[in-house]
């Protein structure tokens, strides 16, 4: 009697099948077919089968190849599928481990179906280890790398450039070893491939005691292996969101957290802020490619559109225009307010110095943004969010502060992450990584997500001020204008004129919460620390 354990999920290829037997099975094989290695045969399902008649193929240790019918006596359960291996003579003998799996799209967050293949790293036949790069992907809000999760050969590419994928499905198949991955990151109806034809009836079942689901660490739902990826990359499951059913943290949770690390490179927290060495540099910061310098054409040089055309939505335009209609169900309204710079002006040659030192080019922008977070320390219902159920507020500690760059690619709002907790320099910093990266179109999903407030500088490229639409999830945002130099008189009792370094700001806020007179302390708040910059460090 041979008892059979097999309990991987199956997938084959043409020239081999490797299998899956969802129940332990007893069968009665002649001591021939140790010569032998076990070939393809079908179960037959019956309503209470005893005996299955099947053709077994396989060959001697001399390579001669002959079909033998055998008997197979089935007792107690019953088998639901089982696949055994076939080989060619010339056929690479693969491992009994061996498997393909189909790796596919995963959910990158913000509500995004489907993304643009917009660059492959990978052939057919190319080996690849565990954090290989597979391709870059466009979604309508960033560009994104995606990672393997499997050592293996790529089998099968489903897609070619500017092909539009789907998330939930495969983007490439992979030949792994199966104990080089646990299968709890697999898709729970996996197909199964018989020789190039699909078949959907048969699902891959894992009954392995070692891969059970358990709950460790409070509210922690992983398995054995992803523990252990999590302690190998130093990674503390606390801080990763599980996509699994009930919240189970997968491999895949993993990656995409430390993916997401990479990317953000979170700047170190002052241990004090009082110094005022968190200066600014006089050049303009590189905050988008169309804030440079362009000379002005000479009419008869421009070339204009001929003929009509049609033009499909790129994926940014396609996120834009998702977010503007989604942001027409929240009624806006919005205060102006002019605040004098001055002061902030005044302290240029003495940071310009520092900010060589530290080699982190500071504009206007940082002082901006601590500044909005000081005061929203004050009024917390400005970065707050409206429950999904449309009755509670949760008001949220951190300050992702989202700063609206014209690219390449369109407008786009990465964030400056905790923005609380940091000192001058350290925004100066995020927020020229933020730049950069926006400049090569590299703007990864951890870096447009969670934002909590946002500022859009218009004045970078010239606008006097501008009318800002909320982001869907936060209740107010403000649009910051050019710096002007106006004449203002001295103080109010006196007629004498200065020179004064004036910008203008509009916000917008969600009037469902936000009135009128919150948003305006809010606003001379901000101007306070502004027209007053030293008590940004104290």
């Amino acid at each position: 009697m041979l008892s059979i354990y097999l309990r991987r999920t199956t997938i084959t290829t043409n020239n081999w099948i490797r299998a899956t037997v969802l129940n332990k099975c007893q069968s009665s094989l002649s001591s021939s077919i140790s010569k032998c290695s076990l070939g393809l045969f079908t179960l037959q399902q019956q309503q209470q089968p005893k005996y299955a008649n099947q053709y077994c193929h396989y060959h001697h240790h001399h390579h001669h190849h002959c079909h033998r019918h055998r008997h197979f006596q089935w007792k107690n359960q019953h088998p639901q599928s089982i696949l055994m291996e076939t080989f060619n003579t010339n056929q690479r003998h693969l491992s009994g481990n061996s498997r393909i799996v189909s790796f596919n799209l995963s959910d990158i967050g913000e509500g995004i179906s489907e993304v643009i293949i917009k660059e492959w790293f990978v052939k057919i036949g190319d080996h690849v280890q565990q954090f290989d790069n597979i391709c870059e992907v466009q979604s309508d809000k960033a560009s994104v790398t995606i990672t393997s999760r499997y050592d293996g050969q790529i089998q099968k590419i489903y897609y070619q450039v500017d092909d539009t994928a789907k998330v939930g499905l495969p983007l490439i198949d992979i030949l792994i070893d199966s104990e080089d991955s646990s299968t709890e990151s697999e898709p729970e109806n996996q197909k199964i491939i018989m020789n190039g034809d699909e078949q959907d009836n048969i699902v891959a079942v894992d009954g392995s005691n070692d891969q059970q689901d358990y709950l460790g660490g409070g509210k922690i739902i992983t398995t054995p292996a992803v523990r252990r990826m999590a302690i190998e990359h130093k990674v503390d499951l606390n801080n990763v969101i599980g996509t699994g059913k009930d919240g189970r943290i997968l491999k895949e949770d993993i990656f995409g957290y430390l993916e997401r690390m990479s990317q953000q490179q979170q700047p170190t927290i002052a241990t004090t802020t009082t110094k005022v060495e968190s200066t600014m540099k006089t050049t303009k910061s590189p905050i988008e490619p169309r804030q440079q310098q362009r000379s002005i054409p000479n009419a008869a040089s421009i070339q204009s559109i001929t003929e009509d055309r049609i033009e499909p939505f790129s994926s940014v335009t396609k996120g834009m225009f998702k977010t503007m209609t989604k942001s027409l169900s929240v009624p806006h309204f919005g205060l102006s307010e002019e605040i004098d710079l001055s002061s902030l002006v005044e302290l240029r040659p003495e940071m310009k110095k520092i900010s060589a030192d530290k080699n982190v080019p500071i504009s206007f922008m940082p002082f901006f943004i601590k500044a909005a977070s000081l005061a929203l320390m004050e009024y917390p219902l400005l970065n707050s969010t409206i429950d999904l159920s449309g009755e509670k507020i949760i008001y949220r500690s951190a300050h992702n502060i989202g700063i609206a760059m014209d690219t390449k690619q369109g407008l786009l709002v990465p964030n400056i992450k905790n923005v609380n907790q940091m000192s001058i320099i350290d925004v100066a910093n995020e927020l020229n990584r933020l730049q950069q990266l926006g400049q090569k179109g590299q703007l990864g999903m951890g870096d447009l997500s969670g934002g909590t407030f946002t500022l859009s500088n218009i004045g970078s490229i010239g606008g006097i001020f501008g009318i800002p639409v909320l982001m869907p999830g936060e209740v107010a945002i403000g649009a910051i204008g050019r710096i002007r130099k106006l004449p203002r008189f001295i103080d109010d009792q006196s007629e004498q004129i200065r020179r004064a370094h004036i910008i203008q700001v509009l916000w917008s806020a969600d009037h469902r919460i936000i009135d009128g007179a919150t948003m305006t302390l809010f606003c001379m708040l901000w101007k306070e620390y502004l027209e007053n910059p030293f008590r940004i460090f104290l």
